[in-house]
C-alpha cells in the first residue's frame, strides 16, 4: 500500500514541505543558512523563529523539496545543533517568494545559544584600518558575539536583548537586511556609530577616557602595574601584568585570595606554547568557540625554575598548571594587542561573592580590588564565568561549565527502566503526582548550578558559585527565575540535596511543591550516568570532600551499586573523625589527626615526630584530645577528599589550606611525573573477614565492605621515617587508591563502573583508574560535559527525581 501512496505523492508537481526543527537553531545564522540555500534552490516559502524552534513552509516538487531537507542537515551551520526535524507534505498555498517572517511567541522549549568567541571575518575587521569597525570592541555577526548573556526572552530577537536601547544605524541596518552579508538579522550588530561604546572610570566613577582611547588608557595602567577592572561580556575581570610579581600578589591581598591559581589571558597560541606544553586538543580547545580557560602544563623548564619564567610566581605557587584563555571578544583581543603579554584575568568579585556585571555595582563591590574600570553600556542580562576544562584520557572534561557552553541542554531523559531508589524520598505532605512534571533541581551548596527539565530535554545553568553569602544566594534564586522566565517554566517537583543545612535545600522545601530529597553521591553517579546515557546495573564510585550520609555520617568515599529498583551503598572508606567539623576543612593536620586516632588512640599524640602533631601547639593538642576522647565536635566521614588531606598533612606537604582542594592538589602536584607501579597495601574488610588486597584482589565477602586504610597510613608514616621522595609516597598513594576500586569493582562483578565527584578532577587518579579498569575488562564511564565536581549535582537530582516520578506512574 505504501508504493502507491508514494506514487501519488511523487506525481503532485507542487507540493509544500512544512518542517518543524529544534535544537541549538537559533543565534547562529540559521534563518539566513535557510534563506541562502532556498533561495539557490529555487524555493518559495518562509522561514521563522518561535519559541519552539525554527518553522519552514516551502514549495516545489517533491524531489527539490527532499533535496532541501537532506541539505540542510549535511550544510547546518557549524555551531547550530539540529535535535529533530518533523516534516509534512502538504498541499501547495501558492508561495510566490521566500521570505523570514516575523518570530512567533509560544511555549518555550527552544536552545538559547551560549556566547560564542569572535570569528576569524570580525578579528580580521577590526584590525584592518579601511573597515568601519576598525578598532571597535563590540564587533559581531551572526557566527559570533554575545548570546546568552544578552537574552532576555525567547524568540531571539533584537528586542528581547540588551541590544534593543541601540538602534542600528543605517548602514547596519542594510547589513541585518541583506541576505548575503553574514551579519543579516545578526541581533547585535552595532559598529562605531550606533553601538556600545567603552569608558575608562576611576574608583568614584569619573570618566577618565572614552572610546578607544579608554581601551589605550586602561592598557597603560596595567602595564604600570596597575589593577583593572574590566567590564567583559559576561561579567567583570579583574586583570593586572601577569609578569609583575608585586602587581599580583597586591591584587591577591586586595581579593582575598592568598594562594588559589590565578586564569591567565595570553594574546595568542604561538605565546601559550613559549610558556606551556600545548596538545593538538588543547590548542584547538583554547581556539573553539566555547574559549575555555584550558588547564595546561607548564614547560618543563619553566616548572622547574621560576627564575626562567617572566610569569611571576604569584600566579599560580607551587602549581605545575596553568589556567590559560585567550582573548574571546573583539574587546579583549584589542586588550591583548596592545599588551603583547600574558596577564592575570581573574573573576571580578571578592571570594565567595557572584561575578559583577554592572558597572556601578562593580564601583561599590569591587572599589577595593580595582584602581581603574573599564566599562561599557551594553547592558549584561546575567553572571556568566569563564568556563574550566582539562584534557583527560584525550577527551574534553569541563571542571566549571559557563561561558560558552551553558545553558544547551545535556541530551535527552534517558528512557530507561529507572526506579525509585532508597536515596530518593519525598518530603511533602502534598498528593503525589500522577504524570512526569516538570522539575526544578537546586543543585548543591558548593559550585552550585540549577536545572530545569522542559519537555524530554536537561537545561543545566551556569556556574552560579558556593551558597556562602547573601549575594550568591541571591545570584542562585534570580538564576531560577532568569530560567522560569526564559523557557515559561513553572516546576510542579523540586529536587535538592538530602543535606537539611544546605541552603539549597531549605529554599527548596520553601517552595510549597512536592520536594524531592537526593542523597548527594547518588546524584553524581546518576549525572555521569545521565552524560554518558547509562542503564543500571553498574558500580559507581562517588569520591568527594563532604556529602550528607543516610546514616547520618558525612560520606565522601562511596562505592555505590546502582540498579532498575534501587541503590545501595556497597562499600565505603573506614570512618575517621573530624575534630572541629567545618574548621577540619580548612586545616589537613586535623583531619589527619583524627586518622591517627581512629586507630592509635591517645596514643597518636606521642608521635611527636608526626608532621601533624608537630603543627599544633601543647594547649592545642590537650583541647584536640578531649574533642576526640568525648566526640565533642567531631563529626564522622568516610570521605576520600578528607583522606588526601589527612595524607598531604603527614607526609609535610601542607598542614592549613585557603582553598577547597588545595592539598589534594598538593597531593598530585608531588608526582612531577614519576612512574611507579608500586602502591600501598590496604584490606577490604567486611563482617566476617579481612582481606588482605596486597596479595589478592578476590572478594566474596558480605556487604557493604570497608576499606580499611590502616596498613597503608603505617607504610606511609614508615616511608615518611625513611626520608622516601615525595613523589615516590605521592604516587603509590595515588596507586592504592586506583588498586582500591579495581579491588571494589572485582567483588561487585559489575561490568560498568562510573567514576564521578570532586576526586575524579585529578588527572593522574582518573586516567589511571581508566587505564586499570580497562586492563581488567571493566567499561569505565567518567564526566566530559558536566562537572564530575559539585557542579554536576543538579542533574543527578534530575535524574533522580525523574526515576522516583516513573516508579510512581508504574505503580498506577
Amino acid at each position: 500500500m505504501n508504493q502507491p501512496i508514494t506514487r501519488m505523492i511523487l506525481d503532485k508537481p507542487i507540493q509544500r514541505l512544512r518542517l518543524t526543527i529544534q535544537g541549538a537553531v537559533q543565534g547562529v545564522g540559521f534563518r539566513p543558512f535557510i534563506y541562502r540555500l532556498a533561495t539557490e534552490l529555487g524555493l518559495v516559502g518562509w522561514v521563522n523563529n518561535s519559541a519552539q524552534g525554527v518553522f519552514i513552509e516551502v514549495e516545489k516538487t517533491h524531489q527539490e523539496l527532499e533535496r532541501f531537507r537532506q541539505r540542510i542537515e549535511q550544510e547546518k551551520p557549524p555551531l547550530s545543533f539540529i535535535q529533530s526535524i518533523e516534516a509534512s507534505f502538504l498541499d501547495p498555498v501558492g508561495y510566490t517568494k521566500f521570505e523570514i517572517r516575523p518570530s512567533v511567541v509560544g511555549e518555550k522549549t527552544a536552545l538559547v545559544i551560549p556566547d560564542i568567541a569572535t570569528c576569524p571575518d570580525c578579528f580580521q575587521e577590526i584590525f584592518e584600518p579601511t573597515n568601519r569597525r576598525y578598532l571597535y570592541p563590540f564587533a559581531n555577526c551572526t557566527n559570533c558575539g554575545p548570546r546568552y548573556s544578552i537574552i532576555k526572552a525567547l524568540p531571539y530577537d533584537r528586542c528581547n536583548t540588551t541590544m534593543k536601547g541601540f538602534e542600528m544605524c543605517s548602514q547596519c541596518q542594510s547589513e541585518y537586511e541583506n541576505p548575503l552579508d553574514r551579519r543579516f538579522h545578526a541581533q547585535p550588530n552595532a559598529c562605531p556609530q550606533c553601538g556600545p561604546q567603552l569608558a575608562l572610570w576611576d574608583g568614584t566613577g569619573k570618566v577618565l577616557a572614552s572610546r578607544h582611547h579608554a581601551l589605550l588608557a586602561a592598557t597603560a595602567a596595567i602595564n604600570q602595574g596597575k589593577i583593572v577592572a574590566v567590564k567583559g561580556l559576561g561579567g567583570f575581570h579583574l586583570m593586572v601584568d601577569a609578569c609583575n610579581e608585586a602587581a599580583v600578589k597586591r591584587l591577591r591581598q586586595r581579593k582575598g585570595r592568598p594562594e588559589k591559581p590565578l586564569a591567565l589571558m595570553f594574546p595568542n597560541l604561538a605565546l601559550v606554547k613559549e610558556h606551556c606544553q600545548v596538545t593538538e586538543l588543547e590548542a584547538r580547545l583554547l581556539r573553539s568557540p566555547q574559549a575555555p580557560i584550558v588547564l595546561l602544563r607548564r614547560q618543563s623548564e619553566n616548572r622547574n625554575s621560576n627564575q626562567q619564567s617572566p610569569i611571576a610566581p604569584a600566579v599560580a605557587p607551587g602549581n605545575p598548571d596553568l589556567g590559560v584563555i585567550l582573548p574571546y571578544t573583539p574587546l579583549h583581543h584589542l586588550l591583548m594587542a596592545q599588551l603583547g603579554r600574558p596577564i592575570v584575568a581573574t573573576s571580578g568579585n571578592i571570594s565567595d561573592e557572584p561575578i559583577c556585571t554592572n558597572e556601578h555595582d562593580a564601583l561599590k563591590r569591587l572599589g577595593n580590588l580595582a584602581d581603574l574600570f573599564l566599562v561599557h553600556n551594553r547592558p549584561i542580562t546575567r553572571p556568566i564565568d569563564d568556563s574550566i576544562v582539562r584534557v583527560i584520557m584525550g577527551r574534553e572534561l569541563v571542571l566549571r561549565r559557563a561561558r560558552g557552553y551553558a545553558p544547551l541542554p545535556i541530551g535527552k531523559l534517558v528512557n530507561s527502566q529507572e526506579l525509585e531508589s532508597e536515596g530518593v524520598t519525598v518530603e511533602s505532605s502534598t498528593p503525589k503526582p500522577t504524570k512526569l512534571q516538570p522539575i526544578l533541581a537546586v543543585g548543591a551548596h558548593l559550585k552550585n548550578t540549577i536545572a530545569i527539565t522542559s519537555g524530554n530535554q536537561v537545561f543545566v545553568s551556569q556556574h552560579i558559585g558556593d551558597l556562602q553569602t547573601s549575594q550568591a544566594c541571591d545570584s542562585f534564586q534570580q538564576t531560577i527565575a532568569n530560567f522560569e522566565e526564559l523557557y515559561e517554566f513553572q516546576p510542579a517537583i523540586v529536587a535538592c540535596d538530602a543535606h537539611p543545612d544546605y541552603r539549597s535545600t531549605q529554599f527548596a522545601q520553601q517552595l510549597g511543591i512536592p520536594v524531592v530529597s537526593v542523597q548527594h553521591h547518588y546524584a553524581h553517579v546518576l549525572s555521569c550516568m545521565a552524560e554518558n546515557e547509562l542503564d543500571a546495573p553498574l558500580l559507581g564510585v562517588a569520591w568527594d570532600g563532604t556529602g550528607y550520609g543516610e546514616d547520618g555520617t558525612i560520606w565522601g568515599g562511596e562505592f555505590l551499586k546502582v540498579t532498575q529498583e534501587s541503590f545501595a551503598r556497597i562499600a565505603h572508606w573506614r570512618n575517621f573523625r573530624l575534630p572541629g567539623g567545618d574548621k577540619a576543612v580548612k586545616e589537613p593536620r586535623r583531619v589527619a589527626l583524627g586518622l591517627l586516632y581512629e586507630f592509635w588512640g591517645e596514643a597518636a599524640f606521642e608521635r611527636k615526630e608526626l608532621y601533624p602533631i608537630k603543627a599544633f601547639s601543647g594547649q592545642e593538642q590537650r583541647i584536640l584530645k578531649t574533642m576526640l576522647a568525648r566526640s565533642l565536635n567531631t563529626p564522622l566521614t568516610s570521605s576520600a577528599g578528607r583522606l588526601f588531606d589527612a595524607i598531604a598533612s603527614l607526609m609535610g606537604l601542607t598542614q592549613e589550606v585557603s582553598f577547597e582542594g588545595q592539598a589534594a592538589m598538593a597531593l598530585e602536584f608531588a608526582l612531577d611525573g614519576v612512574l611507579t607501579e608500586a602502591n600501598y597495601s590496604f584490606q577490604l574488610q567486611d563482617k566476617s573477614h579481612i582481606l588482605d588486597t596486597a596479595t589478592s584482589s578476590a572478594q566474596t565477602g558480605k556487604f557493604p565492605m570497608v576499606v580499611n586504610w590502616a596498613t597503608m597510613v603505617e607504610e606511609i608514616i614508615s616511608d615518611v621515617d625513611s626520608k622516601t621522595p615525595v613523589s615516590i609516597m605521592a604516587a603509590k598513594f595515588h596507586n592504592t587508591l586506583v588498586e582500591v576500586v579495581i579491588a571494589v569493582a572485582k567483588s561487585v562483578g559489575e561490568e560498568k563502573v562510573v567514576l564521578s565527584g570532586g576526586c575524579f578532577q585529578n588527572r593522574y587518579l582518573t586516567e589511571r583508574a581508566i587505564s586499570r579498569l580497562s586492563s581488567e575488562n571493566f567499561r569505565p564511564y567518567w564526566h566530559q560535559r558536566i562537572p564530575p565536581n559539585d557542579g554536576g549535582i543538579a542533574l543527578g537530582q534530575i535524574m533522580a527525581a525523574k526515576r522516583h516520578l516513573q516508579q510512581i506512574k508504574h505503580q498506577e
